[in-house]
């Protein structure tokens, strides 16, 4: 009998790909024989040259991890995951506000596509890092290397992100 991959789609616009990110990749990816890593393509606010850098960024911090591909897609969440074969959507959230939006888009995909949504909850010292927060320290001229993930150099257990280890999980 043959086993049945495993495949997980976490998405979002990843503008930029930030600590927090990368640690819901790490806590998820033992659950999955392949994550996605879907960077949404927003065409009222990136061109593609934008998506392009974000996705080349991400496969950089995750060059040693072969069980994680990165993909733009400019389609519905659903679409992407029949596309890919995924069963599973991965979403994090920070907050209260956070998990009701989630749930919504949860029920939604579960409604349109039969997909299961789940949700990891950030881990406490990174929950208030967002994107947005970064994008506007770096609009201000403020150093924001702390809050986001360094290329890997080719061993994803040397994975490090804003200067810290990586609070990777073991299998």
């Amino acid at each position: 009998m043959e086993k049945e991959t495993r495949i997980g789609l976490f998405t979002g616009t990843f503008d930029p790909f930030t600590i927090g990110h990368q640690n819901i990749v790490d806590r998820v990816l033992p659950l999955f024989d392949k994550l996605v890593i879907a960077v949404a393509v927003s065409k009222l606010k990136h061109t593609s040259e934008e998506i392009e850098a974000r996705v080349q960024a991400i496969k950089a911090v995750f060059a040693g991890e072969k069980r994680v591909e990165v993909r733009p897609y400019a389609d519905l969440t659903i679409d992407m995951a029949r596309r890919e074969g995924a069963r599973f959507i991965v979403r994090g959230v920070r907050s209260a506000k956070d998990f009701e939006y989630e749930r919504e888009q949860a029920d939604i995909n579960k409604q349109l596509g039969g997909i299961e949504t789940l949700l990891l909850f950030a881990d406490p010292r990174l929950s208030s890092i967002s994107s947005s927060m970064v994008r506007e320290l770096q609009f201000f001229g403020k150093d924001v290397a702390e809050w986001l993930p360094q290329p890997c150099s080719g061993n994803p257990s040397q994975a490090r992100f804003g200067g810290h280890e990586t609070l990777k999980q073991t299998e």
